[in-house]
């Protein structure tokens, strides 16, 4: 189907878009660490690349990416668009660049930072992503004891 916009006025309405997360995502992450008794994160906090949950005792960074908008290895999880092909793939390419520095950036300021992929939050994925974040914090308190 055809937009109704064209090309500019598309753009003009994107840009006016702010980021605050993928709801759906983040809501089904908060699900998950409640049902596993996970505590001690917080949603809002002011600390570079903005984390979707934080755990600020254990300096861990839990962001939840978007299979599409992150580039998820995955086939079929993230495919680049047909349409502007090329300037999809350099728009995607620079999301990759901007995690990659994110990342390293917390990591340099002592900050353990999980990345869980939005199609890792199915039912018949979540206990591994879980998994994950309890391993992370885990060994931070035994780091800090």
């Amino acid at each position: 189907m055809s937009d109704v916009f064209t090309v500019e006025k598309r753009s003009a309405v994107m840009s006016r878009i702010r980021s605050r997360g993928n709801r759906d995502t983040e809501l089904r992450m908060v699900e998950l660490l409640r049902d596993h008794r996970i505590t001690g994160w917080r949603r809002t906090c002011k600390l570079f690349g903005k984390p979707d949950f934080v755990f600020e005792r254990e300096k861990v960074a839990l962001f939840v990416d978007g299979c599409f908008w992150h580039g998820c290895p995955r086939p079929k999880h993230g495919p680049v668009p047909k349409r502007r092909a090329a300037w999809w793939s350099a728009k995607l390419a620079r999301n990759k660049e901007r995690d990659r520095i994110v990342t390293r950036t917390l990591r340099n300021a002592g900050w353990k930072v999980l990345r869980i992929w939005e199609c890792d939050l199915v039912a018949t994925r979540a206990r591994r992503a879980i998994g994950r974040i309890e391993k992370i914090l885990a060994s931070n308190v035994t780091q800090h004891r």
